[in-house]
C-alpha cells in the first residue's frame, strides 16, 4: 500500500506486532488490529510512519512507530467530517456530533475535517465521548489564508453547542487558529519540534 500519511490520520494495521518501539505494557492487552492508531508528528531516520495508541482512559497514550507496508486502512479527518457520515453515526445525538453536521451547511472554501476523541468515535463507533466532549477540528491550508477568512470561521465555531477547537495545517506545521487571530504569532507545531513563528506558510532557516 503506497499513501502519504499526514497527522491526525487513522490507520488500521495488518498485525498486532506491526507496533514498533512501544514500551507501555496497557498496549498488549488493550490494543488490537481492530482499533487505529493515530498519526503523530516526529520523524525518524527509518522513515517509519510515527503513531499513537489510544487506551480506555485519557491518561493511557502510548507513542510508536509502524512501516507504511502494515497499513490495511486509512480514515483522515476530511472523511470522518463527511456529511452523510455525521447523520448516519451511532452519535449523532451527542452535542460534537451535532456541532460538526452544523459546520457542513456551510460551503468552506478549503478541506475541513474532524480529530480527537470525536473523530476517533465516529471513525471506530467507539463511545469514548461523554457529555463534556469538544470538538476537534483541522483546517487544511497549502497556502496563506487571510485573517477575515479565518474570521469567518471561528466566528461560525464559536456559534457552535459544544466547545470546539481548530488547528490550521500549513506544509510546515499546525497551529491553533484562536492564537493566531488574537497573537497574530503562533506555536508552530512540526515534525522537529515546536517553533514561534509569525509566518507560518514559510521555512524557516
Amino acid at each position: 500500500m503506497t499513501f502519504t500519511s499526514r497527522p491526525h490520520d487513522l490507520l488500521w494495521l495488518k498485525s498486532s506486532d506491526a507496533l514498533l518501539n512501544i514500551q507501555d505494557a496497557w498496549v498488549a492487552s488493550q490494543w488490537n488490529t481492530g482499533l487505529p492508531v493515530v498519526v503523530r508528528r516526529d520523524v525518524n531516520d527509518e522513515r517509519d510512519i510515527p503513531v499513537g495508541v489510544r487506551g480506555m482512559t485519557r491518561e493511557q497514550r502510548a507513542a510508536g512507530w509502524v512501516k507504511a507496508k502494515v497499513v490495511s486502512r486509512v480514515v483522515t479527518p476530511e472523511m470522518v467530517a463527511d456529511r452523510e457520515r455525521l447523520l448516519h453515526s451511532r452519535f449523532v445525538s451527542e452535542q460534537p456530533v451535532q456541532a460538526a453536521i452544523l459546520l457542513t451547511t456551510v460551503a468552506w472554501p478549503w478541506h475541513w475535517g474532524i480529530t480527537g476523541s470525536t473523530g476517533y468515535a465516529i471513525a471506530t463507533d467507539i463511545p469514548v465521548l461523554h457529555a463534556d466532549s469538544d470538538l476537534d477540528l483541522l483546517i487544511r491550508a497549502p497556502q496563506p489564508l487571510t485573517h477575515d477568512e479565518l474570521r469567518q470561521w471561528q466566528a461560525q465555531v464559536e456559534t457552535l453547542p459544544c466547545r470546539a477547537d481548530t488547528q490550521v495545517e500549513t506544509p510546515f506545521g499546525a497551529f491553533a487558529l484562536n492564537e493566531w487571530l488574537r497573537e497574530g504569532r503562533v506555536l508552530l507545531k512540526t515534525t522537529t519540534g515546536p517553533r514561534l513563528t509569525n509566518t507560518p506558510w514559510h521555512r524557516e532557516s
